[in-house]
């Protein structure tokens, strides 16, 4: 379940063969023909003339025989579930979510699944939980270079893994292999197929470290194997999460979907060439594709920004942003809205110690202080992953003004909070901007949804947060020529480093946020509970 709106849905599906793909729901039918990539078959189908507000069990066949739901399955009816003006907003986020399996082993090593958790909570009978609106997945839903066990039968069995690039991936096919490991568990699988979701990738959905600085990009195009991965991985992105981004208006004006929906045969249409041709493009230009998007739910306006693909990367110009991503989102960044949300891979509000940190990184890296001292920033920007919007002043700066303007009423009236949605850095936290009038700027973190982050980078982690790091760090900076940031800001709760799925929703006593993870209860690792981690409200400023 894939984009949904008050009136419409669109539900996004693989299939082993071709064929017709019907969705039946409240005595109605709409159909779509798969399409191929690479041998695979795929199918979006358009689910219209629906009411706001209404809730519909639905069907699924392929060349007229039932395949959903599944009769053996004891998870409840899939649904479809419009929007409109009866509740307020209810969304959840989280990142980085690793593909092992839900035993003993697999929670022992990766923590338990907190959406795997979260599933079976809402799939439970006779369990009251109120359903998601949509759940923001905020980057690394697979991982292309930390490859598990499985992954790596699969990768053995069709070639040498001895050879580059090794255990990470090399192709399509095995782009939708990770895929199919990531989103087959029964039980999240019913979940994806019942609750709306929106995607952007972060930097392993590529490979780590993915555009970090122009050296990284000149030493991976140099390799043997880097056009291929790359041209896989903006493929399957757009055909496994990208699609199902897009509202109908805007597939109809997206050029991979326009020679789908224009394909009248009744013969499969084959999209391999135009895709690879079109993925080959988006890494070589990338502004001849946007990846960010934008929604308004009500009285809450989303806007989720793509912050890997559209960087520059030249050290004249560096940027998180190109120019033309900027000014897309200069455009959005308005107020009129109860709430201005901003979904980001990257933190936007890092802990002001390594905010310092990466600042400094990146003026030596540039520069600042030489070549010797700039080739030793390069490797420790890639070596820490010094690289989130701290790394890229001008963008952070950038955006900084944006938030500020809209939470000062200057880009029409004030939200109650302009609040970034971010992952990544595998804990979580809220932090808020100081600020004695206009709206709250405030962060919320989820991350990791399963990754948790080994002990002694928790640690790493914590010292940054600490005063005297801050100051530190700040001298530091400063010594490289980089100027103080536009305000202060500091963290309000957290950080805690428990594998978590966060929920948000729109209260009269403001933004309401928590934090949910699995625990396992007597020994049965297959059904784990939920339990609460941290909860808190942003009520507007008084």
């Amino acid at each position: 379940m894939r984009y949904v709106d008050d009136v419409s849905a669109s539900v996004w599906f693989e299939t082993r063969d071709a064929g017709h793909v019907t969705v039946n729901a409240a005595g109605r039918s709409w159909s779509a023909r798969t399409f191929a990539v690479h041998g695979h078959h795929y199918a979006l189908v358009h689910v219209d003339g629906l009411q706001p507000d209404s809730t519909l069990p639905y069907t699924v066949e392929i060349d007229g025989t039932p395949v959903w739901p599944d009769t053996e399955s004891s998870f409840p009816a899939s649904v479809i579930a419009t929007l409109g003006s009866e509740h307020a907003l209810r969304l959840s986020f989280g990142s980085c979510r690793t593909s092992v399996p839900h035993d003993a082993e697999g929670n022992r090593t990766h923590g338990v699944d907190a959406l795997r958790a979260c599933a079976l909570r809402l799939a439970s009978p006779g369990k009251a939980v109120p359903r998601p609106d949509l759940i923001l997945f905020l980057g690394d839903q697979v991982y292309a270079d930390l490859t598990t066990k499985k992954m790596q039968e699969f990768i053995r069995a069709r070639r040498d893994i001895s050879e580059p690039p090794g255990k990470e991936l090399a192709d399509y096919e095995e782009y939708a292999h990770l895929y199919r490991l990531a989103w087959s568990d029964e039980a999240n699988r019913w979940l994806l197929s019942t609750v709306p979701t929106a995607m952007i990738f972060d930097d392993h959905d590529i490979r780590d470290d993915w555009n970090t600085s122009l050296s990284w990009k000149q030493e991976m195009e140099a390799t043997t194997w880097w056009p291929g991965r790359i041209v896989a991985g903006f493929a399957s992105y757009w055909v496994y999460q990208h699609l199902g981004n897009m509202s109908p208006v805007e597939r109809a004006d997206d050029e991979i979907w326009r020679d789908i929906a224009s394909h009248d045969s009744e013969s499969e249409l084959d999209i391999s060439a135009t895709l690879d041709a079109f993925a080959q493009r988006c890494d070589q230009e990338p502004t001849s594709y946007r990846w960010s998007y934008c929604r308004d739910i009500n009285d809450v306006r989303l806007i989720v920004i793509d912050s890997r693909a559209a960087r520059q990367l030249e050290p004249a110009r560096r940027a998180l942003l190109d120019d033309d991503e900027t000014a897309w989102l200069n455009e959005r960044m308005r107020g009129g809205f109860r709430h201005l949300l901003i979904g980001t891979s990257l933190p936007f509000l890092l802990p002001p110690g390594l905010h310092h940190l990466e600042s400094w990184d990146e003026a030596v890296s540039e520069g600042a202080w030489g070549k010797p001292a700039a080739r030793v920033g390069e490797r420790l920007r890639q070596l820490v992953d010094l690289e989130h919007w701290g790394a890229f002043q001008r963008s952070f700066r950038e955006l900084a003004r944006m938030a500020t303007e809209v939470a000062d009423g200057q880009r029409g009236p004030a939200p109650q909070t302009v609040t970034f949605l971010s992952g990544d850095v595998h804990y979580s936290t809220v932090s808020e901007v100081e600020r004695t009038s206009g709206s709250r700027i405030v962060q919320a973190i989820c991350s990791p949804i399963r990754n948790p982050l080994p002990v002694f980078m928790r640690s790493f982690s914590a010292v940054l947060a600490y005063g005297i790091a801050t100051r530190l760090t700040a001298v530091l900076a400063r010594s490289a020529g980089v100027k103080s940031p536009p305000f202060r800001w500091e963290g309000i709760t957290g950080p805690w480093f428990d594998n978590c799925l966060a929920s948000l929703e729109d209260t009269p006593d403001g933004l309401k946020i928590w934090w949910e993870k699995g625990v396992i209860a007597d020994r049965d690792h297959q059904h784990p509970l939920v339990e609460n981690v941290a909860t808190i409200t942003l009520g507007p400023r008084r």
